[in-house]
């Protein structure tokens, strides 16, 4: 299975920070966010793995090479100006195959296990759906949430309840369809397109999810992460 990286962000809230380091190399406890990816990535077994990149790209591949430090094959996929989520997904779609594959933002953490992402790769097909979404608990910072999920696990654009959208999901290319390479694309309206054919699953992830949307989250991720090198045990809570 591959997996791509969302990193082509110019990262505005985290200024000055981002003024000369693109945000995925930001470091949080000892590496840089993006390494967080890439290893976790490599545990699961997903080795082959696509990132995109705008705003000091060629640092992000200077730092990164061609990931077999990692015991990683590290492609690239660059982009002038940001794309958009669905607009850089869709450009780099000869890159990702013709199977589904698995996204990250590439300014999250979370705890959630990508070797789980194979198996639900697999399902999309028999459960009729183009994308399957992690969804996490509304943080303070987004009450509203993204979208809601029925009993069985699909998901629609709206609801009695909201989740929120984890930046953590798995697509199968097709979704993309509509989508134009090199074209910027967000990609809530793709997914809504598809919650109107019901063709959306997920699952809700009551653990660990950082949005590493700011410099004070940074560092409470900063926070986290060396206490649980202190206590390995700390982020089973």
């Amino acid at each position: 299975m591959r997996a791509m990286i969302l990193a082509a962000g110019r990262g505005e809230r985290m200024r000055p920070l981002t003024d000369t380091v693109p945000k995925p190399l930001l470091p949080v406890a000892g590496k840089p966010l993006i390494v967080w990816h890439i290893e976790r990535l490599v545990a699961a077994g997903i080795r082959d793995i696509v990132i995109n990149h705008a705003w000091l790209g060629e640092q992000i591949e200077h730092a990164l090479g061609d990931g077999s430090r990692f015991g990683a094959h590290i492609r690239f996929s660059p982009e002038g100006s940001a794309l958009e989520t669905a607009g850089g997904i869709a450009t780099a779609l000869p890159l990702l195959g013709k199977e589904p594959f698995l996204v990250l933002n590439g300014d999250v953490w979370c705890d959630w296990d990508p070797a789980l992402a194979p198996g639900l790769a697999a399902n999309l097909a028999t459960q009729g759906a183009l994308a399957w979404l992690l969804l996490v608990r509304n943080p303070e910072h987004h009450p509203e949430g993204d979208f809601a999920m029925d009993a069985a696990g699909r998901v629609h654009a709206r609801g009695a309840v909201c989740h929120t959208f984890s930046g953590i999901g798995i697509y199968d290319p097709a979704l993309f369809s509509g989508c134009r390479p090199g074209q910027p694309a967000p990609l809530a309206p793709v997914l809504r397109n598809a919650m109107q054919e019901h063709r959306v699953c997920g699952m809700l992830h009551e653990a660990r999810w950082v949005d590493v949307g700011t410099v004070e989250r940074l560092a409470q991720l900063e926070t986290l992460l060396r206490q649980a090198s202190a206590d390995p045990l700390r982020l089973a809570g």
